[in-house]
This record gives structure tokens, C-alpha cells and sequence, in this order.
């Protein structure tokens, strides 16, 4: 199945576009959440159920947020090659 823009951006998680959704079960437990939300800044909603489980995995996400990840150049054919033997790339390691 091929993916096709359709011209919209997701909007980031934590904003009013997109608010993170928690599900708890205690008051005590949204308090404690909420101060969490506040102090970054973070738009939510959240939904008390005793009897279902907790749910905060988009809290998890914005806490640990992925780094980006620079990948390093590649090496061209007949540049140098990066294990210091002075041959050509092709020569070296690339064969």
C-alpha cells in the first residue's frame, strides 16, 4: 500500500491540536500528574476509571522523547579510506 501526502502536518504532541490523553484511576494519581503537565507546559486530558488501568503512555513519550539520530557521511568510492591505511576506499574496506 503506498502512503500519499495529503498535505497536513500531525501537530505535535502536548499542544492544544494534539493534547496528550491520560486515563487514571485516583484523583490522588491526576493530581500528581498534573503537576507534571503544568510545569512543562503540556496541554491534556484526562479521564478517571476505577475500573480500567492506567493509561499514560503519551505522558511516557513527551518524557522520553527520541534523540535524533546523525548518521555520518558516506565515503566515496575513490576517497581515502576512514581506517587509516591509505588506500582507496574501493581497495580497502569496500571491497
Amino acid at each position: 500500500m503506498e502512503k500519499i501526502f495529503d498535505g497536513r502536518k500531525d501537530a505535535k504532541l502536548g499542544t492544544e491540536k494534539n493534547p496528550v490523553h491520560v486515563r487514571v484511576k485516583t484523583k490522588k494519581r491526576l493530581k500528581e500528574l498534573e503537576k507534571i503537565f503544568k510545569k512543562n507546559g503540556w496541554v491534556y486530558t484526562f479521564e478517571i476509571d476505577r475500573k480500567m488501568d492506567e493509561d499514560i503512555t503519551d505522558l511516557e513519550t513527551l518524557q522520553n522523547w527520541p534523540e535524533t539520530v546523525v548518521t555520518e557521511e558516506k565515503v566515496g568510492r575513490n576517497e581515502p579510506c576512514p581506517c587509516g591505511s591509505g588506500k582507496k576506499y574501493k581497495k580497502c574496506c569496500g571491497a
